[in-house]
């Protein structure tokens, strides 16, 4: 048997670990010892599949020996494999992140549940990810967004709950719509496996198949948060705990991403809404870094920022390339990693200052330069500064937008120009105002933030020596045995962590590419999909 027929681990594994992790749910040390030794093995996993499938291709898994289109089939090709690894390792960080702030703060109440939740909604991702029909993809949706609903709203703070009621309509609407899509396919076609709609999709009527593509642009551009699907996403996800937040931004709108990217290449690889997706993506990338620059609140500004480089996987995607593809693929694993890394960081940043109010911030670049750094990198990233993975990915887009050589096409990549300037603008006046500025030119200084601002000869205050508490663990600075430090350590080290693995992707971008550039060709052929799934011969027509 080969390791990757056990693909299906990927989401078995933690099932079996949010089910002993409830079970040791009175136990938080055990309790983040099984998720975080559930997330390693499952990741060491992933690893090992991708290895495979990067050179054997597509391998499909049929559940329970039933052969499409009777039974669940899960596939494993390049672009999935690599997603999951992604998705994994970014998830094992932000895991380690809250158990530092867990083990940090102290664990009761409600966030007990935290562990066994948060391994169901990676079972959830994972799902969607490996799931070979439509309705096996729906329920990958339902059960990150179940966990999602759980997680979002813990604690149960008004602001929380607010935030939670919102997503949840928004979300039961986009299910809805998705599932009566599943309903009109399978009663135009008789199946929901993907690798049979391939096929039979193009057998119906021009007009039938338009209305079923429709639907599914629209169900999968809600959960994608593309303009003027993502009016909820800056009011959801500020909301709720730092580690949730992060790993929200990181994934979950991917998902939706990869549905878009799937269905486009797979199900419906004509041009015809391509003009639609390119007015989308410009619109998704201006909209939502105007409303970047608007905001003094950073969890909010990121929100946006998330909204707007939404719009550049949405670009490549459009563009119905092979280059346009595979800048795609890249992105997509970028920002995976430099959009979560910025929200851990932000989290630091609201635990060291007090608050990510960007006007009652000032002079962290004093207090923690660790932190300083740990934002300035993915920052630069983000904004697409040379020689970083941002510049690598946004370039691929250029050039595939350039090679298009069409009117609307040349517009997208003057607007993909524009909103990366707006997005390096963003980033470097939040490093102006909250690191490079003193605290006492901040417009309403947090009190946690003075009591350990530096005086005017650059040393520690007497306010900071009378109320040590409050001083960076990180600098080595302790305040006593019994006084827990603001930034644990065990936060800070896995933000450097997957602040380093976007590092990695600019030094090994090459390789990266490369396996972008396979994935993309693999997933335009379309041919070593279907026969991986319904055998040889069974190819695109």
């Amino acid at each position: 048997m080969s390791i990757a027929s056990l693909a299906p681990l990927a989401v078995a594994l933690p099932f079996l670990g949010a089910a002993l992790a409830f079970v040791l749910i009175r136990h938080p040390r055990a309790q983040r010892r099984v998720s975080l030794g559930t997330l390693t093995i499952t990741l060491a996993l992933e690893v090992w599949v991708l290895a495979v499938v990067w050179n054997a291709g597509p391998i499909a898994v049929h559940l329970g020996g039933w052969a499409p289109p009777f039974g669940i089939v899960m596939v494993a090709d390049q672009f999935s494999s690599l997603l999951l690894v992604i998705s994994s390792a970014v998830s094992l960080a932000v895991l380690a992140y809250a158990s530092g702030q867990g083990a940090a703060d102290g664990e009761s109440g409600p966030v007990s549940v935290f562990h066994p939740t948060y391994l169901i909604l990676v079972a959830g991702v994972s799902n969607a990810f490996l799931a070979g029909d439509l309705f096996n993809l729906y329920v990958g949706f339902e059960i990150l967004l179940t966990a999602s609903y759980v997680l979002m709203t813990l604690g149960g703070t008004g602001s929380r709950i607010r935030a939670g009621i919102t997503y949840v309509v928004v979300s039961v609407v986009s299910s809805l719509l998705f599932l009566i899509a599943i309903a009109m396919v399978y009663g135009a076609t008789g199946t929901v496996t993907l690798a049979d709609l391939a096929i039979k999709l193009g057998q119906l009527d021009p007009g039938t198949q338009h209305l079923l593509h429709v639907l599914l642009l629209v169900a999968f551009g809600i959960k994608a948060a593309v303009f003027p699907l993502s009016f909820w996403l800056p009011d959801s996800y500020p909301t709720a705990p730092a580690p949730v937040t992060a790993v929200f931004a990181g994934l979950l709108t991917k998902v939706g991403v990869y549905a878009i990217i799937r269905t486009e290449t797979l199900l419906f690889p004509t041009d015809h809404f391509n003009a639609v997706l390119m007015w989308a993506a410009l619109l998704t990338m201006l909209v939502g870094i105007l409303g970047a620059v608007a905001q003094t609140d950073i969890k909010r500004m990121l929100s946006f920022t998330l909204v707007s480089h939404i719009g550049y996987m949405i670009f490549g995607v459009a563009l119905s390339s092979v280059i346009g593809l595979a800048a795609t693929v890249f992105y997509v694993i970028h920002h995976i990693t430099v959009q979560t890394s910025l929200f851990m960081v932000t989290g630091l940043i609201e635990r060291r200052g007090g608050t990510s109010a960007i006007g009652r911030l000032g002079g962290l670049a004093k207090l923690s330069p660790i932190l300083a750094v740990l934002y300035f990198i993915p920052a630069m990233n983000l904004a697409g500064i040379p020689p970083f993975s941002g510049f690598l990915g946004k370039l691929g887009l250029l050039q595939a937008g350039v090679a298009n050589g069409t009117p609307l096409a040349y517009l997208l990549v003057v607007g993909g120009v524009v909103a990366s300037l707006l997005t390096l603008l963003v980033m470097a006046r939040v490093w102006n105002k909250v690191f490079w500025r003193s605290t006492a030119d901040a417009e309403d200084p947090d009190p946690v933030l003075l009591a350990t601002a530096p005086d005017s000869t650059g040393g520690e205050s007497m306010r900071a020596l009378r109320t040590s508490k409050h001083v960076d663990a990180t600098e080595g600075r302790f305040s006593g045995e019994n006084e827990v430090p603001i930034l644990p350590r065990m936060m800070v080290y896995s933000t450097m962590g997957l602040v380093a693995l976007g590092v990695a992707m600019s030094v090994f971008a090459g390789p990266l590419f490369d396996l972008s550039q396979h994935a993309a060709e693999s997933m335009v052929a379309r041919t070593p999909y279907i026969e991986a799934v319904l055998g040889s011969g069974a190819g695109a027509p």
